[in-house]
């Protein structure tokens, strides 16, 4: 990257700045340093996940100001704002352990960024404007109130609701918050201070505050049931919400003042966003003789379908939307195939992407944002060795500039390169796996394999940079990613139920792990399994049901007996969705023992032979944490290692630097000891 010939930029005066604003370093992490090490030193566990300097840049509809995510301190970020003509930069901070993960435009000065708590997902919604970012005020906070939304007003993009209890945002800033806790119809006090007010006093209210919130939507009733999402048209208006009563999925549309149920069978096709036009919705259409599913817009009313956006011939074309900030038309849609892969339905944007893939050859570039006037484009670059790189491409002059490398301490060339390969399951389907080899390795010299299954079965594995990949063979491990069936994973290939097939996941995670053992690239006696959270799961699987495989298990956060967890559930049936649709999906806990021991490691805890290091976190599920003690002490009354840590203020892995830095420094401990020839 560092030799490409591109003009210089307003934005590299940002490292000096971006720099200043780093607290002083703590003991033992050197956060002053944001250059590689010397090529002759190890690299530090702490480089490979530090936040990343600059984080999803945005430009305001005018194209004069980028606002971004930048690091703050040891582990935090905060907010930025740089005008690009006066070269000025302000920032916001956040108080105590909380930080910032998302930036938008409302419109040419105002903006809301969105900050969650102790890295938990709890969130506040705060907003501030151009010049007096100091004076953030909230805009939503712990919300429990109803549903609120803000509709277009002097270029101000809406708010909509994308989530229960939750807020999640939108390309152009479009974001919604519902949660039916409290009286109906009444709004929520911005300011944070908890009370109810009433379309008078929202009118009342500061410019700058809340006067823009003055649109109340009927509430989604679901007597027995949640409202689990909710998603604008086109112009930010409410139109759709998806339901979940007794584990059963439901997609309603608004129409006037009423929720009127759509003949649409979400077990089948899953909701991907709004249309073009009222009464449409993008859905990842049903599987259909073994074929990919197709990207398709219905119609709500009646699920005929419109238009099929796109059909890729051999992956399902589970897509995120992007849409032209002018017209708001769906013109691009981007997903994953083996690497990222991008799909224009505009000429003009086809062209854009030409232009900025030759502008930085050898790289993945993403188009991910521009301005009203058409001039200006961010792009992120990067590749399985390179984080990303945040640049702008001037489309008047068809020059780039560089905005941040986002990673700079991060040497490419120090990087192991990703391959891909194909392995068959054993129903005869064809799924993707991911090696990365470490320096040295050869036929002759084969190193150990660390297989690192991923840590949720609602997205998978493609080719680009992973920081837990490369920390992995920097310590001289190959590393096998494995992607399994379920909703991410090419699922168009199988049946519906597989989607929640737990026991055929670990059997698809094992296939690709002996495909690569025989392919004689790894020591078959040196390998290990490893994994957070499902990932974690599925190692425990791999210990306990192909003892003699693995040498060591890594398992952060892992469930060890889904039965006994979703039993646990039951008590919060009445707050969560979750456990109505665990038992729909996997069955009754106290049923069919046979099932639920194929998918509890725990329960064949005796059977594994390999070396356990477990981690867990404060906030994990107590059944979580009560497992992987109970899997820990039957595997050490057999005479086998097991090592543990706990952390506080984590949940569902590690993500304090801190924390990081010490479970990572143990992993690397553990494997070595245990991994020796």
């Amino acid at each position: 990257m560092e030799q490409r010939k591109i003009s210089p930029t307003a934005g590299l005066l940002l490292l000096a700045a971006l720099t200043a604003l780093r607290l002083p370093a703590a003991d033992k992490l050197d956060l002053e340093r944001i250059t590689p090490v010397p090529a002759g030193e190890p690299i530090p566990v702490m480089d490979f996940f530090r936040p990343r300097i600059l984080q999803d840049p945005a430009v305001n509809p005018s194209g004069t100001h980028i606002a971004a995510v930048i690091a703050a301190g040891e582990d935090h970020t905060s907010l930025m704002v740089y005008d690009l003509k006066t070269k000025v930069m302000e920032t916001a901070g956040t108080r105590g352990d909380s930080d910032v993960n998302s930036v938008f435009w409302l419109n040419d000065d105002r903006l809301a960024y969105q900050i969650t708590v102790q890295k938990l997902g709890g969130f506040i919604l705060a907003g501030a404007k151009v010049g007096a970012l100091q004076n953030s005020y909230p805009i939503l906070q712990n919300i429990n109130g109803a549903m609120i939304a803000v509709p277009p007003k002097d270029r101000l993009h809406p708010l909509f609701s994308i989530g229960r209890g939750s807020v999640m945002t939108g390309q152009y800033g479009e974001v919604m918050a519902v949660n039916a806790g409290i009286e109906t119809g009444k709004f929520m006090d911005l300011s944070g201070q908890g009370a109810l007010l009433d379309s008078k006093t929202l009118d009342d209210a500061a410019e700058d505050n809340v006067r823009h919130v003055s649109k109340r939507y009927p509430t989604l009733e679901t007597p027995g049931g949640f409202d689990l999402q909710y998603y604008a048209d086109r112009e930010g208006q409410l139109e759709f919400g998806t339901t979940s009563t007794n584990g059963v999925l439901a997609l309603y549309r608004l129409v006037g003042d009423k929720w009127e149920k759509c003949p649409i069978d979400l077990e089948e096709t899953k909701v991907i966003g709004s249309g073009d036009n009222p009464g449409e919705i993008v859905v990842l259409g049903p599987r259909e003789d073994g074929k990919p599913r197709p990207l398709e817009v219905l119609e709500a009313a009646t699920g005929k379908v419109v238009e099929v956006l796109w059909q890729d011939k051999a992956y399902d074309a589970d897509a995120w939307l992007y849409r032209d900030p002018v017209s708001r038309l769906i013109v691009g849609a981007v997903y994953d195939r083996t690497g990222p892969y991008v799909v224009w339905f505009s000429d003009a944007y086809r062209n854009l992407q030409k232009l900025a893939d030759g502008l930085f050859p050898g790289q993945i570039v993403r188009i991910i944002g521009n301005d009203e006037a058409g001039k200006m484009v961010l792009i992120s670059s990067f590749s399985d060795r390179q984080p990303p790189i945040y640049s702008w491409i001037d489309l008047q002059s068809r020059q780039a500039g560089l905005i941040k490398n986002s990673s700079p301490w991060i040497d490419p060339k120090r990087m192991r390169p990703m391959s891909s390969f194909k392995f068959k399951t054993r129903d005869g389907r064809s799924l993707d796996a991911f090696v990365t080899m470490p320096a040295g390795a050869s036929k002759q010299n084969p190193p150990p394999l660390v297989v690192l299954p991923r840590n949720s079965q609602w997205w998978r594995d493609s080719w680009g940079y992973n920081a837990e990949v490369q920390f992995l063979a920097s310590r001289g491990y190959a590393v096998l990613q494995p992607n399994y069936r379920g909703p991410a994973c090419s699922s168009g290939m199988f049946p519906t139920e597989d989607e929640w097939a737990f026991r055929k996941m670990h059997e698809d995670v094992t296939d690709a792990t002996k495909m690569l053992v025989g392919s004689g690239l790894v020591d078959p006696k040196r390998v290990a399994i490893m994994g957070t959270d499902f990932g974690g799961f599925l190692a425990l699987s791999g210990a306990a049901y192909e003892p003699g495989l693995y040498r060591c298990v890594v398992a952060i956060s892992a469930p060890s007996d889904w039965a006994r967890l979703i039993s646990d559930y039951k008590y919060n049936k009445f707050n969560s969705a979750y456990y109505s649709r665990m038992v729909l999906k996997l069955g009754d806990p106290d049923q069919d023992q046979a099932k639920w021991d194929a998918i509890a490691p725990l329960r064949h805890a005796d059977q594994i032979r390999a070396a356990v290091f477990y981690a867990t976190g404060e906030y994990d599920d107590p059944m979580t944490i009560k497992g992987l003690k109970e899997l820990g002490s039957v595997v050490e009354r057999n005479h086998i290692p097991v090592e543990s840590l706990s952390f506080v203020n984590e949940a569902v892995g590690v993500r304090h630097l801190r924390n990081q830095v010490e479970l990572y420094s143990h992993i690397e401990d553990f494997l070595a000891k245990n991994m020796a020839p």
